[in-house]
Order: structure tokens, then C-alpha cells, then sequence
């Protein structure tokens, strides 16, 4: 919570910190200045902020104890009404110093006009035996997963408890985002342990996206930020050059459009929109039979949606229409062309990655110095996407995009997409299912 404040700070904000639990009084001194609640009014905050930008505000301090109050809900709301404040940051619940819990019946304390909600888990208790030494409240964590006392702490008993109703989702207010964090991943073994509790906690769909760091240490405290990403396959073009239909063309065992959708659903994708346009017949026939081949298991489902402007615009029309028919939380859209069935899963994977490493505006693959597809737009920029005139190219946004993260690459299936006969005679090429 501390860190958080400081960075809105450094960022040119004004915060107050708080807790409706308590907090360790020796905590108090991390803030520039502190005042009670019987200090607390709307004038000494305001003055408080306009000198130090940062103020933490607490119920009384118990000496004995070590300990400083919490505030109540209504002065968490009255506070708000503070002008040109960037936050509220409130420590609702607290573990005794243990990396995992779950909450008891009154926990935990959270005001209903909480915007976002961040459980915290620390990385540590990974391994580690369901007991009381690692785990806060043993029994509710049972109580919530079925998990014996005393087997080991893993991925996904973590990811259970953090998206249960009463476990990391207890008291969310109606419209909040909940977006946990996994802390103090300081090690190649429990940064891939992270990983794998992320990718369980966005199967529940109640989470938003999950944040991988280690606070306290260095400069960075966030390590990965990992959010539903969507794939948008372009399918929507006339093929005039080729003559024919080249979504459908034959491809290996499938087609141009089904080796994409293939790849792409072995890429750990939360799903696939194809837009679809001059052939949506043909396009959704031949994928109507689902996965096959490197797809197998639990492959991202394949949806469609329509550009009608086809005929009249260009392929900011059809990313237009697959960006309009994803969900609120997907926070990511990868974006991939029809014509390119030798993209490669190596690719897709690492443009994602990076992705989740730095929250770039836009993630692109290069080659050579030659920037290709498929590229990964951050929702914070599906905006401006939205802006462009029908008939645009994406290229256009792009050069306005401001900061784009490039992947390097060692293959050139990134730039080569087929248009013509010669195109499609030269890429096909012998080799197991036509890969």
C-alpha cells in the first residue's frame, strides 16, 4: 500500500492511505505524515495533502498492542468528496504476517464504493504444508477447497481460494475489479508457479487480471501483468489476386484458415474471433468441425462476427468489428491475418509475453528489422482504433501509437502472408500436415 502511494506521488498524484482493520503502528512512520480520525477532518486532510501530497489517516494507537485502528466506512466515503485526490488506498483485511489465507466471517472490511480489490498472496507459501505456520485461518482454506491439512500449497488450491465468493471475492462490490497479486516472486521456480496460479485464476471470470511482483525488492515491483488476451484472425478480404477464396484454400490436412485458428488455439489464448466478410459461408463451414491436430485438449473456442462494409472498406473496418465483439474483460487483442497459416505458436506466445512484461500500447514481432504480424493491441488503445476512418490501414495507427514493443524474431513467417498463386505455390512446402 505504502509503495503504491509513493509511486502515485512520484507520478504528480495525491493519495490518502488508510486501513479499516489495523495496521502495525511502526507503519505509520512510511507515510510523510499522519493523522487520526478525531484529527481528520475535511480541512486538516485537504491541508495535509496540499503539503505533502500523501497523508495516512488511522483509528487510535494501542501502545501495548503496537497497533493503530482503523477508520469507519462512512469517513472512507466522506473523504472522497476531497477534491483532486487520485486515490483512496485501504489495507482491508490482514493475514498475521502469513503469505495465504482466507477470511473469516467478518472479513473482510471493504467499503462499497471500492473501485478495485487486490488479494495478496505471497509466492512463498508455495510448497509449503496447509498448516498454520504458512496459512492464516487453515480451516476456512479447507473449509473452501476440500484440501487436507498438511499437503502441500499449490497453484491451484491458491487459485481456488483467491476466486471463491468467500474467499478472495467476499464483499466486492457490485462493479468492482478484482485483480490479485501474487508477491515476493523473486525465483525462476516461483515466478513459473506464479504463472501457472495465473493462469487458473483467469478461468474465473470474475477475475480481472492477475498482477505477478515482488514488491519490496528493486526498482520494478511488478514483474508481469497477466490479463485475458484475445485473438481477432482477419478473414473478411475478397482474395482478388488469388482468384479464389484463399481463407479456404487446402492447407496440410486443413486449410489456410483452419491451420491459423489451429495455431492460435494451441497458444494459450482466452479465445478467437474470426471476422469474416466476402466468403462467411465457406470461412465458417470449414472451421464448424473445431480442433484438430496441435489444438487437441483445451483449445480457446472460436467465434464469429461479421464485417458487412467489406466490399467498401478496408482492414480497419474488420479489427473494428472483432475488437466490438470482445468481452469487457479481455485486456489485450491480438491480432492475426488469415493469409499467414505458417505463423508459428514460438511467435504468438512471445509477442504475448513481452506483452505481459512491459503493458505496451502495442507488441509487435520484427524480423530483420521488418516489423510483421500478429500484433498485440493493449485495450487502452482500442480507442483510438475505433477512430480510424473505414478506410484505413492499421499501419496508419501504428506510426501514431507512440510506444511500440518490438520482439525479435529468427523467422520471416512473421512477414510472408499469401496473396497470389505463386505465393501459395512457393509456401507450400512438404513436411507433416503441411507444416
Amino acid at each position: 500500500m505504502f509503495r503504491l502511494a509513493g509511486e502515485i506521488v512520484e507520478a504528480g498524484g495525491r493519495v490518502i492511505t488508510t486501513t479499516t482493520t489495523r495496521i502495525f503502528a511502526a507503519q505509520i512512520s512510511l507515510a510523510p505524515t499522519h493523522l487520526s480520525t478525531f484529527e481528520a477532518s475535511r480541512a486538516t486532510v485537504e491541508a495535509a495533502l496540499n503539503k505533502h501530497n500523501h497523508v495516512l489517516i488511522t483509528g487510535p494507537v494501542n501502545a501495548a498492542e503496537g497497533k493503530a485502528a482503523g477508520v469507519t466506512l462512512g469517513l472512507v466515503e466522506d473523504l472522497r468528496a476531497i477534491p483532486d485526490l487520485s486515490a483512496i488506498l485501504i489495507e482491508a483485511d490482514g493475514s498475521r504476517m502469513r503469505p495465504f489465507k482466507a477470511p473469516a466471517e467478518h472479513e473482510p472490511v471493504i467499503p462499497g464504493v471500492t473501485t478495485l480489490v487486490v488479494p495478496v498472496v505471497g509466492a512463498d507459501v508455495f510448497g509449503e504444508p496447509l498448516g498454520e505456520e504458512h496459512v492464516h485461518r487453515v480451516e476456512l482454506v479447507q473449509a473452501l477447497t476440500g484440501a487436507a491439512e498438511g499437503e502441500p500449497v499449490t497453484p491451484e488450491l491458491v487459485a481456488r481460494v483467491l476466486g471463491h465468493p468467500q474467499g478472495g471475492l467476499k464483499r466486492v462490490p457490485s462493479g468492482a475489479c478484482v485483480i490479485p497479486l501474487i508477491n515476493k516472486v523473486e525465483t525462476p521456480e516461483s515466478l513459473a508457479l506464479a504463472r501457472a496460479t495465473a493462469a487458473r485464476m483467469l478461468e474465473n471470470p470474475n477475475l480481472t487480471s492477475v498482477v505477478i511482483g515482488a514488491v519490496k525488492r528493486g526498482s520494478q515491483p511488478v514483474r508481469e501483468a497477466h490479463g485475458r488476451v484475445a485473438a481477432i484472425v482477419l478473414a473478411a478480404g475478397r482474395s482478388t489476386r488469388m482468384g479464389r477464396s484463399k481463407q479456404t484454400l487446402p492447407w496440410g490436412d486443413t486449410t489456410m484458415i483452419g491451420a491459423v485458428v489451429r495455431r492460435l488455439q494451441a497458444s494459450g489464448l482466452s479465445e478467437i474471433v474470426v471476422v469474416t466478410g466476402a466468403e462467411r459461408e465457406s470461412v465458417e463451414a470449414v472451421l464448424a468441425e473445431g480442433p484438430r491436430g496441435e489444438a487437441q485438449g483445451e483449445a480457446a473456442p472460436v467465434r464469429f462476427a461479421f464485417n458487412p462494409d467489406f466490399e467498401t472498406s478496408e482492414m480497419a473496418r474488420s479489427l473494428q468489428v472483432g475488437l466490438r465483439s470482445l468481452p469487457e474483460n479481455c485486456m489485450g487483442a491480438l491480432v492475426a491475418l488469415a493469409d499467414q497459416p505458417q505463423m508459428e505458436m514460438e511467435t504468438v506466445r512471445a509477442v504475448i509475453q513481452r506483452w505481459r512484461e512491459t503493458l505496451a500500447p502495442v507488441a509487435a514481432p520484427i524480423y530483420q528489422g521488418q516489423r510483421g504480424h500478429p500484433l498485440l493491441f493493449d485495450r487502452s488503445t482500442w480507442a483510438d482504433l475505433f477512430n480510424l476512418p473505414a478506410e484505413a490501414n492499421p499501419r496508419e495507427f501504428l506510426r501514431a501509437a507512440g510506444r511500440i514493443e518490438l520482439v525479435e524474431t529468427d523467422t520471416d513467417s512473421i512477414l510472408r502472408d499469401i496473396d497470389t498463386p505463386d505465393d501459395y505455390a512457393r509456401e507450400q512446402r512438404p513436411g507433416p500436415e503441411g507444416f
